[in-house]
């Protein structure tokens, strides 16, 4: 994570505020909730992950095995099954 520094973003008022509460430290402000992705929707590992958890559900379907799939793909069995078995 980049850090930046206060002064140069925000107003001296808002800085003197903050400064009541907080000083020399460094803080961490939240995105509103409104703002907040999805893991994996910028990079693209969630879309990889959803494929994949789709192919694997149509393999099962068409007959391979939890252990077949938990080879092919190196999850635990148990991970496969909660895939395999979701809707």
């Amino acid at each position: 994570m980049k850090y930046v520094n206060a002064a140069a973003i925000l107003p001296e008022e808002l800085i003197a505020e903050i400064q009541k509460y907080v000083h020399g430290k460094t803080i961490y402000i939240p995105k509103p909730s409104e703002k907040h992705e999805k893991w994996g929707t910028r990079s693209g590992a969630r879309k990889f992950v959803d494929d994949r958890n789709a192919m694997m559900k149509i393999a099962y379907k068409q007959g391979k095995t939890i252990d077949e799939l938990s080879r092919e793909y190196f999850l635990a069995t148990e991970t496969i099954k909660k895939i395999v078995y979701s809707k």
